[in-house]
């Protein structure tokens, strides 16, 4: 897995993160395409920044979700 960033999504902003294939061992459901991502695919994290979410028990991380590649960079054009 890669670091965390920031980046916003709908005026707020998000932790992120990319998983690799190999970390990526469940599939998750993405809400760009509301397709599944299967298992070994990369694939990105994103959350809402709350104050604490960069401590262990952060609350914005109760939040997070799966998001094809492709789906978050389009984020921004899909209504």
């Amino acid at each position: 897995m890669s670091a965390e960033r920031v980046e916003t999504y709908r005026g707020e902003d998000y932790l992120v993160r990319r998983v690799t294939g190999s970390a990526a061992t469940k599939p998750y459901r993405c809400p760009g395409c509301h397709q599944v991502i299967r298992p070994v695919t990369p694939h990105t994290v994103a959350w809402p920044v709350v104050p604490s979410s960069f401590a262990s028990d952060a609350e914005g991380i109760d939040e997070r979700r799966h998001w094809h590649n492709g789906c978050w960079s389009a984020r921004d054009t899909r209504h």
